[in-house]
């Protein structure tokens, strides 16, 4: 069995949410309400009429896709090899997702990305260059030098 690549993993997950939060997203156009209207009702001026929080909610789950799978623009970049601008990215996601009642599901699953990706930084994982490929081993035979 091989080691398991925990940024690899992450990135799956936060996939996974990045597309669940766009569907739900779309569906908060159709169908407004915020997730703590059973508490309050001063907030529902952020759903409807004008649809804001569905606007940033889309905003940010298509550019968290965009960022994850990644595209040509992005790959290879510093910010994209950057584990911790994900680490920082994702819990801002998990924040606007968790204020729309239909994306309550998709703020969850970014947090378990977040804390998958804090595992990986902390085991000193790096994102490669090209994506869904696997870090060059380093050369490990010791060098004779010439006298």
């Amino acid at each position: 069995m091989g080691k398991l690549i925990k940024n690899h993993w992450a990135r799956l997950l936060v996939m996974t949410a990045a597309t669940y939060h766009i569907a739900a997203s779309i569906e908060g156009f159709f169908w407004p309400k915020f997730f703590f209207d059973f508490l309050t009702k001063n907030f529902d001026g952020a759903v409807k009429p004008i649809p804001i929080l569905q606007i940033i909610n889309l905003v940010f789950a298509v550019v968290t896709l965009a960022f994850e799978w990644p595209l040509n623009v992005l790959a290879g970049t510093s910010a994209h090899k950057s584990i911790e601008a994900r680490i920082i990215w994702l819990p801002l996601c998990s924040l606007t997702a968790v204020l729309m009642y239909q994306a309550t599901n998709p703020a969850l699953y970014y947090l378990i990305g977040c804390a998958v990706y804090f595992w990986a930084y902390c085991e000193g994982e790096v994102v490669c260059d090209i994506p869904w490929s696997l870090p060059k081993k380093a050369d490990k035979k010791p060098r004779l030098e010439k006298v």
